[in-house]
């Protein structure tokens, strides 16, 4: 594929030369053209300039359940790895180290994966749609990414019940960015914020309660 950075054509004239595959159908033919295993390299490959959205996605939605203390400072380092790369890599697409970029899962495992959650991607395939998109450059990309990495970190650190929220927050951004809805998009962002203002506030509560005990 040509790079649309290197060519100096934006992510969004290239988005308005053709209708971005939906995520649901780009997954369903994944599973369909390759072979019996696939790895998070193909994944990447498949999603081209919109990989950053999705493993943004696949990370974040892992933290949207129920887990034990302390799972959220695993499920935290991927999202800082792909939030940063969105903020400074000079890629359009994410990078993968060789150890994460081989690891490999069978097909047919990630064909049941897919069929169970394609109801779920097309509900949300309604809402979030391609419209208004306006990342034309890196330079704003890099701002979504910022916020992104911002979230990522407040993932990873140990707030109680601040990991939600902002969890929550990356999946919309994420799964706006695969879509190329600008609308989506900010909704995130907005969303974004308002949990930083709430793992703020966490943290200031907490902060005057170990005052006022010790």
């Amino acid at each position: 594929m040509t790079d649309t950075f290197a060519t100096g054509i934006s992510p969004r004239a290239a988005t308005q030369n053709h209708h971005p595959q939906q995520l649901s159908q780009l997954l369903r033919n994944l599973s369909l053209n390759a072979g019996p295993k696939i790895t998070l390299r193909d994944l990447a490959v498949a999603m081209e300039d919109r990989s950053f959205g999705a493993f943004l996605v696949v990370f974040a939605l892992p933290n949207l359940i129920p887990l034990p203390p302390g799972a959220t400072f695993i499920l935290g380092l991927p999202l800082i790895f792909v939030a940063w790369q969105m903020f400074a890599s000079r890629r359009p697409r994410i990078w993968l180290p060789k150890r994460m970029g081989d690891y490999a899962f069978e097909n047919a495992t990630f064909f049941v994966f897919v069929n169970r959650i394609s109801p779920w991607l097309q509900r949300a395939e309604t809402l979030i749609k391609p419209r208004g998109w306006f990342l034309g450059s890196r330079f704003v990309e890099r701002l979504i990414g910022l916020l992104a990495l911002i979230l990522a970190v407040v993932i990873f650190l140990p707030i109680p019940f601040g990991n939600w929220l902002p969890a929550f927050a990356l999946a919309v951004i994420g799964f706006a960015h695969m879509e190329r809805d600008g609308l989506g998009l900010v909704a995130g962002a907005m969303i974004g914020m308002v949990s930083l203002a709430v793992a703020g506030a966490v943290v200031l509560a907490a902060g005057a309660v170990l005052t006022f005990i010790f």
